[in-house]
């Protein structure tokens, strides 16, 4: 399956799902059709702030059709903070949209995790996870606007400062110490700041259960209809 992303939001989010499905797919020996748009994160980031839903899902409307022009047959947005839109997108899409939220709380249940802290934008600790977690509770920060914001500054330079490392880290420490069993990166430019690094406490990945999914899909060992989807074929 050709496999379309939306991209650009940010940058360091865009070079890693390409990275990881690469690898993936290499490691499988399997070829990778894949075509990536390019969309503006700060206009996405002041649409999320404003709660402009139906703003940015025409402007992802637009990008899936690029998508589909291109050959993709399935689309994914390289952005938990940008699924703020996602059901606003669904019925403007021409082609199905691939979640990377749906799948996280069977992942949680199947790993046996009861309570996850959350990391990422302001939007995705407030409402934890847009209230897709049915199964697992969800420990979020007490400062969510600071956190927000550390976030929102790292992923728009897509670079990580030290500084910025060890504020990420220490708030996912106080995440443990609030009860999470893990913290789960619910940003993807996180990635800029744990860079697999032994923290001291287990950390799960967001990106890397979305870009799973797409590669099965890319592979054909799953169908768009095994996967919470939304978007016309």
């Amino acid at each position: 399956m050709h496999i379309g992303l939306i991209g650009g939001i940010g940058p360091a989010a865009t070079i890693s799902y390409y990275k990881r499905l690469t690898d993936a797919m290499r490691s499988l020996g399997a070829p990778l059709e894949l075509t990536i748009v390019n969309t503006e994160a700060s206009t996405l980031l002041a649409n999320n702030k404003a709660g402009n839903k139906e703003a940015q899902a025409r402007i992802y409307a637009n990008l899936v059709g690029r998508l589909k022009a291109a050959g993709a047959e399935c689309v994914a947005i390289t952005s938990l903070g940008g699924h703020f839109c996602f059901e606003e997108t669904v019925p403007l899409s021409s082609l199905p949209l691939v979640s990377a939220v749906s799948p996280l709380d069977a992942f949680f249940v199947a790993q046996g995790l009861d309570t996850v802290g959350l990391l990422g934008t302001g939007v995705v600790m407030r409402t934890q996870l847009y209230g897709q977690l049915e199964h697992t509770a969800a420990v979020v920060p007490q400062d969510i606007d600071g956190v927000g914001t550390a976030y929102t500054d790292m992923a728009l330079a897509g670079t990580c400062t030290d500084a910025q490392r060890a504020f990420f880290i220490e708030e996912g420490c106080k995440l443990i110490d609030a009860g999470a069993q893990a913290v789960v990166l619910a940003g993807t430019d996180l990635n800029l700041a744990f860079d697999g690094r032994d923290v001291g406490y287990e950390v799960i990945d967001a990106l890397d259960i979305h870009v799973d999914v797409l590669v099965a899909l890319a592979t054909g060992r799953a169908t768009l209809s095994d996967h919470s989807v939304g978007g016309s074929a």
